[in-house]
């Protein structure tokens, strides 16, 4: 079960693409134990580290991968209880500006981190099976439940991938 090229905008295909799994049932639970797992690794010395100037700190990009995740979870809610009305889309940049982590500790965004994802488990494990393939519009694209369990499942891998090419995490 895995969402169809025009369920997703162009954009997403980079986060799809990584979800290896064609059943995002058993992908999302396993995805908080992995997540977990590399999180637990993430040493309290990196959490201001930047690879590059204008780049983000380590809890910058956790806090925007607390915004997405919960941005996306809310977009497959809204869909899956029927919401006709298009949602808007978000500037990640924008968002990043106005989360100032400067007073929140490594340990504490880890923390609302795992939480955002179980949260995000609970949902997507109790939607019925019709649920699913429900669509709506978003940032002016077509997009399933489904294809939102898959974005947020794989945009943490994107994420995950640049730390460890980049931030040598």
């Amino acid at each position: 079960m895995r969402p169809l090229p025009t369920d997703y905008s162009p954009y997403s295909e980079t986060y799809v693409s990584l979800v290896r799994s064609n059943d995002i049932r058993s992908a999302l639970p396993e995805s908080y134990t992995h997540l977990k797992y590399f999180l637990d690794s993430i040493p309290e010395s990196k959490a201001g580290y930047v690879y590059a100037p204008g780049k983000w700190t380590v809890k910058v990009v956790l806090q925007h991968a607390i915004d997405t995740e919960k941005v996306f979870a809310y977009r497959a809610m809204c869909f899956a209880r029927g919401e006709q009305q298009p949602l808007p889309g978000f500037d990640q940049d924008e968002y990043a500006a106005n989360a100032d982590v400067s007073a929140r500790t490594l340990e504490g965004l880890k923390e609302e981190l795992l939480l955002t994802r179980k949260l995000s488990i609970l949902f997507f494990e109790n939607l019925r099976n019709e649920d699913w393939n429900k669509k709506g519009i978003a940032s002016n694209h077509p997009v399933t439940v489904l294809a939102c369990a898959y974005i947020i499942v794989g945009h943490w891998l994107h994420h995950e991938k640049i730390f460890k090419e980049k931030y040598q995490l």
